[in-house]
């Protein structure tokens, strides 16, 4: 076994999955706005450090996902937040790419960057204790959309970016999000996720990518946020997996899940009805952001006297997924 396809196989077994805390300044700010809590640098600290102080946080969760200015900082107690979380067993995680912006000549589509200096950046986040990295992808359903190029253009950088994290000895999350956004049916989704996947296979083969050291980040297959339809879990489960089977080489270690908009409850649902298909060859799991974080920030809202409550919110939504595996 390699070391990455080791670090792949912890970041996804046990039952266990992967906490997303990797919010841009910009959006994390934005959501301590939201809360009634000034978006200063020192706030952002301390809300992230509420998180991986949550008691028995490594019974449930694998491996964290940081943003750069969390990477940097240090807890009260001195340590830097990687060495907090190795000294729990969490493995740490860091968000590499620097946001999607618009695609040239395309103002509805868009192409996430970041490629510029990777080798130099992964080589100190290795240094500084990260084992895995993250890239997202966003596609965008609508009229003629997407597009083939930007669906290209996309998964070619997803491509790169994998193949800079391996060879610096970090695992790639490779994340293809078909976001929610929209009034496409289950379908529609169905159809726009398999052909991203699809692509984004053959260009991990075209780069060299080592699939058995890859965890793979995808969207689940369901109704846009706008769409009338309301398809039931078991539909989503079904359509899901059914993608995933026609287009996810065995090799790949295992799934984990964005939540991509969907409400905690909801996500938590769909992720526990695709356990009981057919036996599948990868495990499948958890990589979600606002399902996980998203109760304890509206129950902490920046008042450290409902800290313990805050943290037994997010205890709770990480063991729900957990039992849901």
């Amino acid at each position: 076994m390699s070391a990455l396809n080791k670090i792949a196989r912890t970041l996804v077994s046990n039952k266990r999955g992967i906490l997303a805390a990797d919010e841009s300044i910009g959006t994390m700010s934005s959501r301590l706005e939201k809360v009634g809590v000034e978006p200063t640098e020192e706030n952002r600290r301390v809300y992230r450090e509420l998180i991986v102080t949550t008691p028995r946080l490594s019974e449930s969760t694998s491996g964290i996902i940081l943003a750069d200015e969390t990477f940097h900082q240090k807890l009260n107690n001195g340590s830097t937040f990687p060495e907090f979380l190795d000294d729990l067993g969490i493995l740490a995680g860091i968000k590499v790419d620097t946001g999607a912006k618009p695609l040239a000549g395309a103002s509805d589509e868009k192409i996430t960057e970041g490629l510029d200096g990777l080798r130099e950046r992964v080589a100190d986040y290795v240094r500084l204790g990260a084992t895995f990295a993250k890239w997202r992808a966003v596609i965008t359903i609508g009229d003629n959309l997407p597009s083939d190029r930007a669906v290209r253009a996309n998964v070619h950088a997803l491509a790169r970016y994998a193949g800079l994290c391996q060879e610096g000895g970090l695992v790639p999350i490779v994340e293809p999000e078909v976001l929610m956004d929209g009034a496409h049916s289950l379908a529609q989704c169905q159809q726009v996720t398999t052909s991203v996947l699809e692509s984004l296979f053959e260009e991990l083969d075209l780069m060299q990518v080592q699939l058995d050291g890859i965890v793979l980040k995808p969207n689940m297959v369901v109704a846009g946020a706008g769409s009338l339809e309301r398809p039931a879990v078991t539909d989503v489960a079904r359509a899901t997996v059914d993608t995933l089977r026609a287009t996810v080489p065995v090799t790949v270690p295992g799934i984990a899940f964005l939540s991509g908009g969907q409400s905690p409850e909801l996500a938590t649902q769909h992720l526990g009805a695709m356990q009981s298909l057919d036996p599948l060859p990868w495990e499948l799991t958890f990589s979600f952001g606002r399902a996980l974080v998203g109760p304890a920030l509206e129950t902490w809202r920046g008042d450290e006297g409902k800290r313990i409550a805050a943290q037994k919110a997010l205890s709770e939504r990480v063991i729900a997924n957990s039992a849901a595996r």
